[in-house]
């Protein structure tokens, strides 16, 4: 009776898989079956004043996003999706200056351009092609940016722009 009861639970969860292995969803992220592999190339750094790791450091994080939460594997040649972009704006701007008044605060302000190119032999597969994505982190006037820099982005900033840019590429497929 116990082994007839373990090949019944066997059988349903063989006949769960298959249903499910044409469609692989994550965080409500769907991706087409034909698309397996993607490659990022080193986000280049055209803003000024940005740290000069900024593009190498962002590629590598969003890199590792993909990696992890997609069933994309990464690979320098047969790629089915090329992701590529730019670090186009870092700059602080005061919030809320009054004449006569000092600012209290200030915000980190970083904007990333991100595209992706279908490199598969099929039409069908469609995806947005070029975006860019900013976000911002405040912090106090009184602090010296490069005192906190490190920490608001990786705490605030690219957190936020890395699932921007997630969501709006792997969102609607």
């Amino acid at each position: 009776m116990k082994s007839t009861m373990k090949i019944h639970l066997l059988l349903l969860c063989g006949l769960s898989c298959a249903l499910f292995a044409g469609c692989y969803t994550l965080k409500g992220i769907s991706i087409d079956p034909r698309v397996n592999t993607f490659s990022i190339s080193i986000f280049e750094t055209t803003a000024n004043n940005a740290p000069p790791t900024i593009g190498v450091d962002f590629t590598e994080l969003l890199k590792d996003k993909m990696r992890s939460e997609t069933r994309l594997k990464l690979r320098s040649d047969s790629i089915d999706v090329q992701f590529s972009g730019k670090i186009v704006d870092f700059r602080v701007v005061p919030v809320a200056p009054k004449p006569g008044e000092l600012v209290e605060l200030n915000q980190l302000v970083v904007v990333v351009q991100v595209s992706a190119e279908n490199l598969t032999d099929n039409p069908e597969i469609k995806w947005p092609k070029e975006k860019s994505f900013s976000h911002f982190a405040e912090f106090s006037s009184q602090t010296d940016l490069l005192s906190v820099q490190d920490q608001l982005l990786q705490q605030t900033i690219y957190p936020q722009l890395l699932e921007d840019i997630f969501n709006y590429f792997f969102n609607d497929w």
